[in-house]
């Protein structure tokens, strides 16, 4: 097995910690000669292709995610299709293609028939970098992923993620997944018989089905940060505009073929718990504090108005968040 990615301090760090067996070729995948090189050297039977910049930071940054998401996709598929022996492709996508989504309006599930109506950057550029996978001549598999969960404690956040998190409708539907269940899912693609599919990667339905506002209270909680967690806006049921890109999804397909639900939300939550340990004992002496530093990290701190307003609040801090914004 081979990972790559930039050749950066923070990552030789990472790359430190993975398991035996695991080598590493760094190169810059929006370089088409390093791509060139990087192929050539290893000749896979599979590339599974995670590279992109997510939001919210894709927003600030729109010309190298566009760099990042779409054009080092172009590179890779190119230089794959030319191997002597090309490589299956797992491309990771998004629900964020299908675009904002009103759940008073649209009651429906996820699919792989759903239109794609990307409403972002982030969504186009998971589209427009789909594209390029699907009219290839490889054999390709696309997932599309929603909420990747993990139980890593890390109280190193960017504010920036704050904010972006309190702008979001706090009753959204979004279906979570544990991020090893995603790796399972990933790895499973390289072999499994479903070449040519689209498939979606959620966590189980009974209890990955959450809203918005359900996650970040009960992640805290788990830690002993009980009522830290601002309380946020809800979203405006007559507009189907003032969404995000996030809804329920239906996993049949993809938990048939690849068979990677094994870790629920509760199991998330106990096991966030376990690690914090003897930790929540402080950490809930010092949530009221956390949760005054919190609220001011909010995206309607003193801003009039009941429902939320996400794009509005995105486009405040870093700019137009659409899909037409130029890539300059």
């Amino acid at each position: 097995m081979v990972a790559t990615d930039l050749d950066v301090e923070e990552n030789r760090k990472a790359a430190a910690q993975l398991p035996s067996g695991v080598e590493v070729q760094w190169a810059d995948l929006t370089n088409p000669d390093e791509v060139n090189a990087l192929l050539g050297a290893v000749a896979p039977a599979a590339i599974i292709h995670l590279a992109a910049i997510i939001a919210p930071f894709c927003y600030a940054r729109a010309a190298l995610a566009r760099k990042v998401s779409v054009d080092a996709t172009g590179h890779l598929v190119r230089a794959a299709e030319a191997q002597p022996q090309p490589p299956r492709f797992v491309q990771a996508s998004s629900v964020a293609v299908y675009g904002a989504r009103n759940p008073h309006h649209l009651t429906d599930l996820l699919s792989a028939d759903t239109p794609m109506r990307p409403t972002d950057l982030y969504g186009t550029h998971k589209a427009e970098a789909e594209e390029l996978v699907r009219s290839s001549s490889l054999d390709w598999v696309v997932l599309r992923l929603g909420g990747v969960l993990t139980t890593d404690i890390s109280f190193d956040i960017k504010p920036e993620f704050l904010f972006f998190e309190s702008a979001l409708p706090v009753d959204g539907r979004i279906q979570t997944v544990d991020v090893r269940d995603v790796a399972t899912a990933f790895t499973a693609a390289t072999t499994a018989d479903c070449v040519g599919e689209i498939l979606l990667i959620g966590g189980d339905d009974a209890t990955h089905r959450l809203t918005q506002g359900d996650i970040g209270p009960a992640t805290a909680a788990a830690l002993g940060l009980v009522g830290a967690i601002p309380v946020g806006r809800r979203g405006n049921p007559d507009s189907d505009a003032d969404w995000f890109a996030t809804d329920w999804m239906d996993t049949t397909r993809a938990q048939e073929v690849l068979k990677f639900q094994t870790v629920s939300f509760p199991d998330i939550l106990k096991e966030t718990a376990d690690k914090a340990g003897w930790k929540r004992y402080p950490l809930r002496l010092v949530a009221p504090a956390a949760g005054y530093f919190l609220r001011r990290q909010s995206a309607y701190r003193n801003h009039p108005g009941h429902f939320a307003d996400p794009w509005g609040a995105i486009r405040a801090k870093w700019g137009d968040p659409g899909p037409d914004r130029p890539a300059a």
